[in-house]
């Protein structure tokens, strides 16, 4: 047996998704990290060891604008490159290659950590002068037979399960709490210990040639069950699409977890026994071609930091005022019987968009040095329902590992971190694009909001004339249009089989980050003569404190249509009102806005001009979209075919770093694996070749660019002195406009 030591800065335990942004975080700010996984690959519960989807804030396109930036971000927009057909061993490869970009990052992978080291020592900092910390892991790494000893100052435990967390004695919970604790709706009356429960998926193949398939005699004949009654089985159905493929939520999913594994599997035979063998299903030529070891599991400890995230703060989306992350996929809780549940497989209940989660989640509040991230975050079991999936923990690993680093740097603990040194916070995660929602770019050391920014040409009039097709107004539709600084008049291009009216509200969205219309502002009705293809104008005039979007709604009327184009304007979302079906159980999933028309919308003017695309918009502000797109555009490429954005100081300033972020189009929902198919390879939007220009002397010089972009965030250390500078495009991937979301002049290097 071979033993050693391992001295690290930050010490990751847990290569998931949320271990492996956690790393890469601190390891990028300037750690030394020790990232540790027990399986041979990375990803977690998205590897091709497991194969779920990663799903995040877009609630696979239930919320709008709200793909994460940062590392997640990254991943998806690689992979969106890399990997469209959803491979999971390219998944695995992308996350791989992200790891060993990093030299700061050891990677130990094989390693099953098992004992924690954790003592009450001495600190100034408790009242009774001892605070719980750890001191070290230990993990022994399989194949090399290997005791590893890890050593650090700080640990994130991003294991899932909390074994870290738990052997360090950091308080924690498991199962459901009762109502009375946090009075969650969704809580139930009595407290227990159940739990989400474990899946194991398969893949099929057609081999052009009858394949049969003889069952083993443990496979689970389904027909003595509710299965075939309750869950969708289709033989075209691959690896998630069977996620209710689940049990053990009664059951220790640790303690138990072979014999859930065992009862997944005979499961997973039985359904494949019953799609070859039943004559229900043309499946002659199908194969079984992948089927899971090992179970993907949901949930089992969650730690307690200085805040529990509740429902309220979920559906309620509290803006707390040490938010790091954000989530928006639905609290989406599953029966604790699993597959043979005579319920569906799962309830939902959606915030009106994405909602905030606090640093004071991603601690433990008695363990000192103890970050925690992914499934085990301080969450109830009802909040945890959102908090849960994959790109969510991603970012909250982002964010632990950020804040890691932060708390080293300031020789301060989490919990003084928090408390103290909020502003620091916000302007590193700014700083490295992390996803957050309504923070601003206010770092000291940006210089760019001090310049006067300027442009070739902008976005001025909202304008969208060419028709290619009619849509009947038999259902209110829906049009969010940003508002910088008034929404004057609004033209729509109509159809009318006779005299009649039009009848228009305006809505405000009640948050920033929201698609639905809350507030009323505003109504108007506009007379409308029969004939085709006709602008009629409304005259909104709303004139809001601040630029926001606004929820423009047109009223039903069956003798009007409205004329629809293949082509629209960023920032505009076009949204259809449904009824909801009178057989819905669960009414509060229902949502009845729809979003329609992805990358279309309709025929309309707005009369008066907008600064929501100005040029200043590129500099401070939000880098995602929040009461409007909040970037730069220019006028058309056929107009204007190099555009550039400029910056311009009074005096020469030092500049060492350059950040330009361009448009990857967070409303474009992107996935690992094969939920959905998305066509581009790179986001239209996302500026291709561009050169940036520094002015000395009156001349312009080239000091950064390239071409065949395909990242949104481009960081360049330069050592510059200078009185303006050039963002030149050349080319996008396939939009007609630059977009240019935020440029930052740093005056130091991080």
């Amino acid at each position: 047996m071979r033993s050693e030591q391992v001295r690290s800065d930050v010490t990751v335990i847990g290569g998931g998704l949320a271990g492996v942004c956690a790393a890469i975080a601190a390891a990028r700010a300037g750690s030394r990290v020790a990232l540790v996984q027990n399986r041979p690959v990375l990803g977690g519960n998205s590897s091709s060891e497991v194969r779920v989807w990663v799903c995040g804030a877009t609630g696979h396109g239930f919320h709008r604008n709200a793909r994460e930036t940062g590392i997640m971000g990254e991943l998806f927009v690689e992979n969106q490159y890399r990997n469209r057909e959803g491979n999971p061993y390219y998944w695995d490869l992308t996350v791989l290659e992200a790891v060993r970009a990093e030299p700061n990052i050891t990677l130990f992978l094989n390693t099953d950590v098992t004992e924690v080291q954790a003592e009450a020592l001495p600190t100034a900092r408790s009242e009774d002068g001892y605070e719980q910390r750890v001191v070290s892991v230990t993990g022994w790494m399989s194949g090399s037979e290997r005791r590893i000893r890890f050593e650090s100052p700080v640990f994130i435990d991003c294991s899932g399960d909390g074994l870290i967390g738990f052997l360090a004695g950091a308080d924690f919970r498991t199962g459901r709490e009762a109502y009375d604790v946090y009075q969650e709706p969704w809580a139930p009356q009595v407290p227990d210990d159940n739990t989400l429960g474990s899946t194991i998926l398969f893949y099929t193949k057609d081999v052009g040639r009858p394949a049969p398939f003889i069952p083993p005699p443990f496979a689970k004949d389904i027909t003595e069950t509710a299965v075939p009654d309750r869950r969708v089985i289709a033989v075209e159905n691959n690896g998630c699409a069977y996620w209710w493929i689940e049990w053990g939520g009664e059951l220790d999913v640790v303690d138990d977890n072979e014999t859930i594994r065992d009862e997944l599997q005979s499961v997973v035979y039985g359904i494949w026994d019953y799609i070859k063998n039943s004559g229900s299903f043309a499946a002659d030529n199908l194969t079984l071609e992948w089927i899971g070891s090992v179970p993907g599991k949901r949930e089992y400890r969650r730690f307690v930091g200085d805040h529990v995230l509740t429902q309220h703060d979920v559906l309620g989306q509290t803006e707390f005022p040490d938010r790091v992350a954000f989530g928006g996929w639905s609290i989406d809780l599953h029966p604790p019987g699993g597959v043979y549940a005579s319920e569906r497989g799962s309830r939902h209940w959606h915030a009106d968009g994405n909602y905030h989660i606090p640093l004071r989640c991603l601690y433990s509040r008695n363990v000192a040095n103890l970050w925690m991230a992914g499934r085990d975050i301080s969450a109830s079991h009802v909040a945890f329902g959102s908090t849960r999936v994959m790109a969510t923990c991603a970012v909250l690993g982002e964010a632990a590992g950020l804040a890691a680093h932060l708390a080293l740097s300031l020789d301060c603990s989490p919990r003084e971190l928090a408390r103290d040194h909020v502003s620091e916070v916000r302007r590193a995660l700014v700083r490295t694009d992390a996803s957050v929602l309504g923070i601003c770019s206010e770092d000291p050391h940006d210089l760019a909001p001090r310049a006067t920014v300027t442009a070739s040409s902008t976005l001025r009039q909202l304008t969208v004339e060419v028709s290619t097709d009619t849509e009947a107004l038999d259902a209110p539709l829906g049009i969010v249009l940003p508002v910088a600084p008034t929404l004057g008049a609004l033209e729509l291009l109509v159809d009318a089989r006779a005299d009649t009216t039009l009848d228009v509200a305006v809505h405000t969205t009640g948050k920033p980050q929201n698609y639905l219309p809350a507030d009323q502002v505003g109504a108007t009705q506009v007379a409308v003569s029969a004939g085709e293809k006709q602008w009629v104008r409304v005259n909104l005039d709303w004139t809001p404190q601040e630029a926001q979007n606004a929820f423009v709604v047109l009223a039903p009327n069956p003798d009007l249509k409205v004329h629809r184009s293949a082509t629209t304007e960023p920032g505009l979302l076009f949204f259809r009102h449904r009824e909801m079906d009178p057989d819905e159980q669960y009414t509060e999933q229902w949502r009845s806005w729809k979003h329609v028309w992805h990358r279309e919308g309709l025929c309309l003017r707005l009369v008066e001009q907008t600064d929501a695309y100005a040029p200043q918009r590129a500099v401070g502000g939000y880098a995602r979209p929040y009461g409007g797109p909040q970037l730069w555009a220019s006028e058309p490429l056929a107009f204007d075919p190099h555009p550039w954005l400029e910056l311009q100081w009074p005096e020469p300033v030092e500049i060492r770093q350059l950040a330009v972020i361009f448009d990857v189009e967070v409303e474009e929902d992107l996935i690992n694996l094969h939920h959905h198919w998305t066509p581009s390879e790179t986001m239209p939007g996302l500026v291709r070749d561009y050169e940036i220009q520094a002015r000395t002397d009156g001349q312009w010089h080239p000091v950064a660019g390239e071409q065949a972009n395909r990242r949104r965030t481009r960081r360049f250390d330069v050592d510059l002195r200078t009185d303006a500078l050039r963002v030149v495009v050349h080319a996008t991937n396939g939009a007609p406009r630059a977009h240019i979301v935020s440029v930052r002049a740093y005056d130091d290097r991080r």
